[in-house]
């Protein structure tokens, strides 16, 4: 890893850190990460492109048009008749929600393919669920505060924050069996239990992951800070809006996540660091933040509905 990130090694844990390494770099690599739809993001990042010619590319893509389907007929969009055609689908998403599946189909797809059969597939798509719902409420965020992308960045560190644990499925999966079934208080005491189990918490094994698979130095930082933005020597806009947005899902309840992680009271999210780093002296900023983010949530389960 960077020398900028220092390794959360517990000394106590069964793994030494090369131990670690060894396993994690055995997991299958992920063609989808360096080249996500390169054909379809190209045309929906142009100007000149046409709705018939971006359908044209979904079509080659049975597991994305079967999304973006599912997507356009659920509740959220109170269509009255039931959308059947690709370029009408697209019409009606537009190219932001497009883009946006673009990214996570193929990711989720590659990734289910190495998840361990340990696992049950609810528990899998509770965690697919809350990191499209991340990713959805990261960029919400980060489009209130001052501090904005101007790619995919933010959308993306919400979908790949979590990745270790798939990552721990693969590598460790009786140590991701003992954290799933543990009651815990917080996602802080999830990581420290992970520490305990295997000496690097799920955050840290995504980020080295993924900076194995040369992703950028904004993402790698923002998976492995995102349970501690106020930690992150670099791009903190990215760990604290992830943060902010992983708590507002636990508070209201749209999906628990992963573990047995205990409810979030009202308004906690306004006192975390994620939170502080992002609107902590712009109260203006921080009311019309909440605003978006309370009507965004209430629209989120049917959002969500047709994307898992």
């Amino acid at each position: 890893m960077p020398n900028s990130l220092v390794s959360p090694h517990a000394a106590s844990a069964p793994y030494t850190d090369d131990q670690i390494r060894r396993r994690v770099d055995a997991c299958p690599k992920l063609a989808s990460l360096q080249s996500i739809n390169n054909q379809l993001t190209s045309l929906v990042n142009s100007e000149q492109s046409l709705t018939s010619q971006i359908a044209e590319i979904i079509r080659l893509d049975p597991s994305l048009s079967s999304r973006i389907l599912r997507m356009v007929n659920s509740v959220y969009f109170g269509l009255s008749a039931n959308i059947t055609d690709i370029e009408e689908a697209v019409f009606f998403l537009g190219l932001r929600q497009i883009r946006e599946l673009s990214r996570a189909t193929p990711v989720i797809e590659e990734l289910t393919r190495i998840q361990n059969a340990k696992f049950g597939p609810e528990l899998w798509k509770y965690l697919w669920t809350h990191s499209i719902g991340t990713a959805i409420l990261t960029r919400e965020i980060l489009s209130s505060a001052s501090a904005r992308a101007e790619d995919e960045t933010n959308y993306l560190v919400g979908l790949l924050h979590n990745l270790g644990k798939i990552i721990m499925a693969y590598s460790f999966p009786e140590e991701l069996m003992t954290v799933a079934s543990t009651p815990l208080h917080t996602p802080v005491e999830v990581c420290a239990l992970e520490r305990e189990l295997i000496g690097w918490d799920h955050a840290w094994i995504g980020a080295y992951y993924l900076e194995r698979h040369h992703l950028s130095k904004e993402i790698v930082c923002a998976v492995r800070y995102h349970n501690e933005p106020d930690k992150a020597p670099n791009f903190p806009q990215y760990p604290a809006a992830v943060q902010v947005a992983d708590y507002l899902l636990r508070h209201a309840g749209v999906v628990s996540g992963f573990e047995q992680v205990e409810p979030i009271a009202e308004d906690a999210w306004t006192q975390l660091p994620g939170w502080q780093i992002l609107f902590g002296a712009n109260e203006t900023e921080a009311k019309i933040a909440r605003a978006s983010l309370a009507n965004t949530l209430q629209r989120l389960p049917e959002i969500l509905s047709g994307l898992i």
